[in-house]
Formats: structure tokens, sequence, C-alpha cells
């Protein structure tokens, strides 16, 4: 496992993490056993860093996370959680240090620790990124020692740049994939200059960059692949990268040709997303052990070669652009 480090944190970690939000909820049903399963599958992969949020399964993913490193003992990975969303209406004047400070002390008890090593606002609403005070809370909870760092996890690039303004900042988590290729066009060197950590998330547009969904696959009622397909429950940039699912499926097929014939489609296109030096870590997903292990497997492949990335750029500008690019 190759490793990389998380911008102005410092810290060195693998460049495939674990996304934890498959085991805590919304993508069908995975039961408790199975999630630890699947995380203990990337930790002994050499997975260093584990992403979560305390919405995902309402604090569950950051219990299971809880649990299996307790279980393992000695020296555990960086461990990276998400706060904000659960703001009930969400809106931007919720965003307060008291308000956080409550969230964080939740997870800290989740999670079994006395300190977030990260925390990262969840998606805010645009608003929150033009209140300087609200950064400013955030650095001091940093020095009352509650968090280690904080960072953003955003929608837009917009949002990202802006974000990446308050020296506080040492991480933006984006969705970035072949399907979703806006932030390398001026995000990534603007984060760079600055020593800002990058971490991807929806690596595989929900799986749809697996090869392995049909037109005709059927999701669980209780998987967001199912309920937020048109962005009724979140940003529809979530779901499938926000491409419309017909149109990806075409896009899917025209990528097949452009893997190696003994590279699962997953590694291809987290890969992909690896040629990206400016990229601290990627986090996909993982609902069972193998999953996890193919994913952690990625980082032993080689480059992409100039002509197939070449390809899959003039595939992203004639398939999937006009969907996305200036939506996010």
């Amino acid at each position: 496992m190759r490793t990389r480090i998380l911008g102005r944190t410092g810290a060195r970690i693998s460049e495939i993490g674990f996304g934890a939000w498959q085991i805590g909820g919304s993508w069908g049903d995975v039961s408790e056993e199975e999630g630890k399963r699947a995380l203990n599958a990337a930790l002994d992969s050499g997975v260093t860093f584990i992403d979560t949020a305390d919405v995902y399964g309402d604090g569950r993913s950051e219990k299971i996370i809880a649990a299996v490193l307790k279980e393992r003992g000695g020296e555990g990975p960086f461990v990276a959680t998400k706060a904000g969303r659960r703001l009930n209406p969400h809106v931007a004047n919720g965003y307060t240090g008291a308000t956080i400070e409550a969230f964080i002390d939740r997870s800290l008890g989740n999670l079994g620790v006395e300190t977030l090593d990260l925390l990262q606002l969840h998606c805010p609403p645009t608003e929150v990124y033009y209140r300087p005070d609200f950064f400013g809370a955030l650095d001091q909870l940093v020095t009352k020692g509650k968090i280690r760092n904080y960072g953003v996890s955003v929608e837009k690039v917009e949002e990202a740049l802006k974000a990446i303004e308050y020296p506080g900042v040492a991480t933006v988590q984006i969705i970035y994939n072949i399907f979703r290729q806006r932030p390398h066009e001026l995000f990534f060197a603007e984060a760079n200059k600055k020593n800002v950590g990058i971490i991807v998330r929806v690596p595989l547009a929900s799986g749809l960059l697996s090869g392995k969904i049909g037109k005709d696959t059927a999701f669980a009622a209780d998987d967001h692949r199912n309920f937020n397909r048109h962005g009724e429950a979140f940003d529809v940039g979530e779901t499938f990268a926000g491409v419309p699912f017909e149109a990806a499926l075409e896009a899917v097929e025209q990528l097949r040709s452009l893997v190696p014939a003994n590279v699962p489609m997953a590694q291809f296109a987290l890969r992909w997303i690896l040629q990206q030096d400016s990229v601290s870590v990627v986090i996909p997903g993982a609902r069972n052990e193998a999953q996890a292990r193919s994913n952690a497997a990625a980082s032993a492949l080689p480059p992409i070669d100039d002509a197939t990335m070449a390809a899959i750029a003039a595939l992203y500008e004639r398939l999937i652009k006009v969907h996305v690019h200036q939506r996010w």
C-alpha cells in the first residue's frame, strides 16, 4: 500500500482509505458483523485512513469503527468524521460553535476517543463558507483539544475554493472521479499551493464505475441509489455522481474497452484518481471483505498510460460533461 501526506495535518496515510458510509446505512442491508469484517479486511490490507460521519446510521458507523479498533488494539489508523447534517432544518444559521461542539462530543463518545483526528463540516450550505466567525470557532475547538484538525466536505468547487482561504482548513473532501473531472482544472492546484489535503469521495460514482450495475439492477428501498436518484433526500451529486443513470451506463460501456483485461473496472477507476499527485487519499466504500480487499489492491496498479488518460478525457467531454461540469 502506497502512502501520501494528508496536507498540513502532516499525517502519513494510505492512499486508499475506507469510506464508512456503507457500514452505517443508506446502502441496503449491511449487518454490523459484515461491516466489521469489511473494515478489518481493509485494515489488514494496509488501509490507515477511515472516513465516517455522525449521521451514517445515526452513529452506527462510528460505533462499529470504535469496536473494531478496540478489538484490534495497537496503533490505530487516522479516523476522520463529519458533523453538521444532524441539524434539522439543515440551514446556515444552525452552524454555531456550540452546536458543532455538541456534535463533536457525541462523536467522541461514539468513537471512544478524547480527541478527533479530523472533524469535517458535512456539506454545509454555501453561506457557511462566507462566515469567518464560524471558522474562528473551529479554531477554538482545536485549542480546547477536542479536535486535532478540521476540514470541510463540499458539494461544489466554489465552496472548496472559498474554504481554503481560511488558514485553519487542513483538508477538503470533494467528489472526484471519471464522471466528475472539474476539480482537477483549478481546485487541485490551488489546494496544493496551500498544502491542503484532498480527500476524494464517491470515487466509483455509487458503484457505476465498478461496471457491475446495469439498467435492470434493483436497489433496496433504503439504498440511496433508489430513494435519492433525483436528489429527493440530499444533493443528487452524491448519487451516481449526479449523472443521469442511462447516460452513465452508456459511458460505462464505452469505458470497458479502455480497462486492461486483468484489472477490475473499480480498481482502474481508483487508479485514475490516484494519477493526481494532489490527491491525498481516495475513500471507496465497501459492503463486504472482498470489496474492501479489492479496493485496497488498486494502490499496487501501475500508472495509466497517457493515451488511455486522453481517451478517458475525451469520453467525459463527449458523454458526461454536459450533465455535471458546471453544476458542481
